[in-house]
């Protein structure tokens, strides 16, 4: 819990500062970028994570990875990330990016969610889909597609805490519980 509180007031000030500089969806999509490095790559997670490390040596190794960033990391995240270097926050990263994402999509009104199909949906059953899911939630849904051939036929779809299950599988579940109680 303290570490969600914690991420969660990076989360929320860099939102404020992303939001006054009218960057908030550029310093998303760079925060998301810098974390999945740190996390994908051991070594750089290593330094996060590892006591061993000084904070001049963390802030070298983030200083080099804001300079690969391509086009240069925004001035507000880059900010940031000296922030958490000084603060010995680089631990709480991944989190503060998951957070910060869903305080902008909340701030611009958008929501997120995922599609499940048992094959590949054309784009345009995909954009029928999209389109009533946002007048069931009243929001703008950006939607992630999945696909899972154990489904056998139809679509999932969970926006936010709210799951529509209109699968094969969810379906002949549904008959047998009922045939059973017969």
């Amino acid at each position: 819990m303290a570490n969600v509180s914690i991420a969660r007031r990076y989360a929320r000030a860099l939102l404020d500062v992303a939001s006054e500089a009218g960057r908030i969806d550029a310093v998303a999509e760079q925060l998301t970028a810098f974390a999945s490095a740190f996390a994908k790559n051991a070594e750089l997670s290593d330094v996060l994570l590892n006591p061993a490390y000084t904070r001049p040596q963390r802030s070298q190794v983030v200083e080099g990875v804001m300079k690969a960033f391509p086009g240069g990391v925004d001035p507000v995240l880059a900010s940031t990330l000296r922030l958490l270097v000084d603060r010995n926050r680089l631990a709480y990263l991944a989190d503060i990016a998951r957070l910060f994402g869903d305080m902008a999509d909340a701030r611009a009104g958008r929501v997120r969610g995922r599609v499940t199909s048992a094959a590949p949906l054309a784009p345009d059953a995909l954009a029928s889909l999209q389109q009533t899911l946002q007048q069931l939630t009243q929001r703008n849904v950006i939607l992630e597609t999945r696909v899972d051939p154990s489904l056998l036929g139809g679509v999932s779809a969970q926006v936010g805490s709210i799951l529509y299950d209109g699968s094969l599988r969810t379906q002949l579940e549904e008959m047998r519980r009922e045939l059973k109680q017969r």
